[in-house]
């Protein structure tokens, strides 16, 4: 999708066409001009031979990026215009019969190239056209000097108002698509939360991990749990009543922890924290005030005729040694599987490494015993 910085790589792109058009147009009418000289067995002048070296030479420095200068457009305009007003002032003196031909012949080579090829810069435009254009109006001694005036303002009357719309039209362009931009980040950002708990979801858990730091001197923890026979609360309650308990436990997790912390919906009635450059202790301590504060709710829940309750959660606490996203997922739900089979409402934490509790990967275990 197109962005303010695509955008602008295209308006550049423009403007490097352009100058390639100038530099062409200009060669070509230079060797035209050459090559009248020498057919009626004059030669040609200086000037139009420099406009061939020159723009010659631009291209080449152009291609390889030896000038870089912001305003080489402009520079160059100016400096071929000057040529273009030299070669006519030593051609003017050779036609006296003609002159007046000549020099509106002149005239509207110089703006023929200046409207194909700089319509996108005002100022380049003018920097090419006006020398020759006052030479001639100057060498004319002002006997057609309404008409030569019209031939100049014209155009340039022409070119400025097309500038104003294009400008216009350019920053309506851009304000489009800074606005576009802003709407793909904000559904981008919708798209990775839970639109239930307002939680980020798995994609947006992925999305988070990408930017998390790697540091080996940082420990980060994470915290798998899941709510206690939500399955028979649903079943006793409904899914609307089950969204909403859904929801008061999404809000007492996000209460608990730190904003730097990542909480995640990761299932159905499974939530994961991600605790951010924190040690065991602390670990364990987030997850024992997130249990206790899911208990404080107070959510009834009937679990069977015999047994009433309220809304309880598990937890598995794992570290994430190495960056391993993956082995700390088993692991947690290898220790929530556990606090599961001991009573629920519990909060184990898994052994690292060789002796992490009954590993297995996530899925294999029943969600409810």
């Amino acid at each position: 999708m197109l962005n303010t910085t695509s955008y602008e790589e295209l308006r550049s792109y423009k403007l490097s066409v352009s100058l390639l058009l100038f530099l062409f147009l200009n060669i070509v009418f230079s060797l035209f001009f050459i090559s009248s000289a020498l057919n009626n067995s004059r030669n040609p002048t200086i000037a139009s031979i420099l406009i061939v070296v020159a723009c010659t030479l631009i291209f080449i420095f152009n291609k390889l990026k030896l000038l870089n200068h912001p305003d080489k457009l402009n520079i160059y305009a100016l400096i071929i215009g000057l040529f273009w007003a030299w070669h006519t002032v030593v051609r003017f003196r050779e036609f006296h019969a003609y002159s007046h031909e000549f020099l509106l012949f002149s005239l509207m080579v110089v703006f023929f190239i200046s409207a194909i090829s700089l319509s996108e810069s005002f100022s380049a435009f003018c920097l090419h056209s006006l020398p020759p254009a006052l030479t001639i109006l100057i060498l004319d001694q002002y006997h057609h000097s309404i008409i030569i005036l019209l031939t100049i303002v014209l155009p340039l009357i022409s070119h400025r108002l097309h500038a104003l719309m294009q400008k216009r039209s350019e920053t309506f362009t851009t304000e489009l698509i800074k606005r576009l931009s802003e709407e793909r980040e904000k559904f981008s950002d919708l798209s990775m939360l839970d639109p239930l708990t307002g939680l980020f979801n798995r994609r947006g858990l992925k999305n988070k991990l990408n930017n998390l730091d790697r540091d080996p001197a940082t420990s980060h923890y994470i915290l798998l749990l899941d709510i206690d026979h939500f399955k028979a609360y649903n079943d006793n309650y409904g899914h609307t009543m089950g969204d909403n308990a859904l929801v008061a436990v999404a809000v007492a997790i996000r209460d608990v922890v730190r904003s730097r912390d990542i909480v995640v919906r990761y299932g159905g009635e499974e939530f994961l924290i991600l605790l951010i450059d924190v040690d065991e202790s602390y670990a364990l301590s987030s997850a024992e005030n997130v249990r206790q504060a899911v208990l404080n709710l107070n959510i009834p829940h009937m679990f069977n005729d015999k047994v009433s309750t309220t809304v309880t959660v598990s937890a598995g606490v794992a570290i994430m040694a190495d960056s391993d996203i993956e082995a700390a997922l088993v692991a947690a739900d290898s220790a929530l599987y556990l606090a599961k089979n001991r009573g629920r409402n519990s909060v184990e934490i898994a052994i690292r490494q060789s002796q992490t509790i009954n590993k297995r990967r996530i899925g294999d275990r029943r969600h409810e015993i």
